[in-house]
């Protein structure tokens, strides 16, 4: 596993750049460190802790845990993590998700009238862009010439450099599901050299598969590199999530290639984990099934946001915090009726991947600030499948991994993409998939199968994993009246709403600072 420390002089290095690639004004702020570039990379040492600052991006808010030094400003830095926000963004404004919390403008996901100033999409917005900033100068600096003209010999640096190159992938690909036309700039672009120029989404769309296709050779074989570090089933598994998406994206399906990948991945050895609820316990490092996680340590990885938000915050009313491996709930998150109901007994007994909690809870959800109204979920736990509480004694911190990216997606992905017409693939083949992942369910098996039922099926083996948004925009089912859910459009039985709420606005803070941007269509 890579280990996330030591990363004080790091961040420094990065902060002190990033707000010459970055147009977000209220990150305008010096060093914590005099730290350059030639103090960093004259070290043979420092190429892997800054390559675990990479991966840190995702996971913690700064160069301490869990507060005091942040990455991003402009927003409580606990709200400020890249997986909570990206949580936030992909499943509060669906069926999947609702949160009792009336901060800032957070309740705006549910209405589904956020705005270019709202708080929370500008900390998603800066955190990708963070990460594009951090990745580039990895990337920047560890070319073959500058480790030549260092005199450093570090053949495994090779590897490193193409992980960068995932990561920047995987961040500019959020950026292009979630903001379309946006900000560009790579490690070619000279530091402080000129505002970025806006990229169109089809030009972004080929730069992301270039890069994920070049890296294929440098990346380390599938399931042997390092727990937490990209390998290439990673590459190819976010290959195929941009090619299911690429009519949306570009007008234009791809779904052949998205079957090619799938394929590849599902030829390694990743295998299903043979206990769903595995995957979300304090020991899922443990898991065959995770192709990459955003890695979280009870004490080394101390935030207020990432993991310790998903464990926390849907713990409340009679539930009990010490079955969870943690001190406390937040009583925030909930779901709606619509989930639920996929299931085809709320109990769990049909399908055990329906993890709700009804004792105190009603079905119905009257008022969204009352933790009682839906059902609690809880799918995320700190406690081991061996039933041992988390590394952190106190309770706050977990353990547990985010799967961000995993098997049983990239089997509902090659079903989705046969039943689209892509070739290379087969129906049989796809039942078959699909059957694996409701046997481990206690499910009952079919025979056939439709497009209706995949988006049905990914909601009940990947709810709560950050794939709702972009599964209901792929289904023309999440602006439209075509499919409702409670409090869609500010409306307790819901509505339909405006076309352009498919993309979220670039935030007004970069569209003023920079006059390359032009905003998206409807704000």
């Amino acid at each position: 596993m890579i280990i996330i420390k030591n990363i004080g002089k790091i961040g420094a290095l990065v902060c002190g750049l990033f707000l010459t690639q970055s147009c977000v004004e209220d990150l305008d702020r010096q060093p914590f460190i005099e730290v350059t570039s030639a103090t960093v990379y004259r070290d043979p040492a420092s190429y892997k802790q800054v390559l675990a600052k990479l991966y840190a991006g995702l996971a913690v808010s700064g160069q301490q845990g869990p507060a005091g030094q942040p990455d991003i400003t402009g927003i409580d830095e606990g709200f400020s993590t890249y997986l909570r926000q990206y949580w936030q963004a992909q499943e509060l404004p669906t069926d999947e998700a609702v949160i009792g919390w009336n901060d800032g403008s957070l309740r705006d996901f549910h209405d589904m009238d956020w705005t270019s100033n709202n708080e929370f999409l500008t900390a998603m917005y800066n955190r990708i862009y963070y990460q594009v900033t951090l990745c580039n100068e990895f990337i920047r600096e560890t070319t073959d010439a500058k480790l030549a003209e260092r005199g450093i010999n570090l053949p495994e640096v090779k590897a490193y450099r193409a992980e960068a190159r995932f990561l920047r992938a995987l961040s500019y690909y959020h950026a292009l599901d979630m903001f379309g036309n946006v900000p560009f700039v790579t490690e070619n672009d000279a530091v402080g050299s000129a505002l970025p120029p806006q990229i169109s989404r089809a030009d972004l769309f080929a730069y992301i598969e270039s890069e994920l296709k070049a890296i294929e050779a440098d990346l380390v074989a599938p399931k042997q590199n390092e727990y937490g570090r990209a390998d290439k089933a990673a590459a190819w598994t976010l290959l195929t999530k941009l090619y299911l998406n690429a009519e949306t994206y570009i007008g234009q399906p791809k779904y052949t290639e998205a079957i090619e990948n799938a394929k590849k991945v599902i030829g390694t050895a990743y295998k299903l984990d043979p206990v769903y609820a595995h995957l979300f316990m304090a020991d899922n490092h443990t898991s065959s099934e995770i192709i990459f996680p955003i890695v979280f340590d009870g004490n080394r990885t101390k935030t207020w946001g990432g993991m310790t938000f998903l464990v926390h915050a849907p713990v409340g009313g009679s539930m009990n915090p010490a079955e969870f491996g943690i001190s406390g709930g937040w009583a925030g998150v909930r779901t709606t009726r619509n989930l639920v109901q996929k299931f085809p007994d709320v109990t769990g007994q049909a399908d055990n991947r329906a993890m709700f909690y009804t004792q105190g809870q009603t079905l119905e959800i009257n008022d969204l600030f009352n933790f009682n109204d839906g059902y609690a979920v809880t799918k995320y736990t700190n406690v081991t499948s061996g039933g041992q509480k988390g590394s952190d004694i106190e309770g706050n911190f977990p353990d547990t991994d985010f799967p961000m990216l995993r098997l049983a997606d990239v089997y509902l992905m090659y079903a989705e993409a046969v039943l689209r017409g892509g070739s290379g693939g087969d129906r049989a083949t796809a039942i078959g998939y699909i059957n694996q992942l409701r046997q481990r369910a206690d499910a009952a098996t079919v025979t056939d199968i439709n497009l209706d039922f995949i988006l049905d099926e990914r909601a009940r083996e990947l709810y709560w994993e950050g794939h709702r948004r972009t599964d209901l925009i792929r289904f023309n089912r999440f602006v439209s009246g075509a499919y409702l859910w409670p409090w869609k459009g500010n409306v307790k039985e819901g509505q339909a709403v405006a076309d352009y709420l498919r993309l979220y606005p670039i935030p007004a803070s970069d569209i003023v600072a920079n006059p390359n941007l032009k905003q998206n269509t409807g704000y």
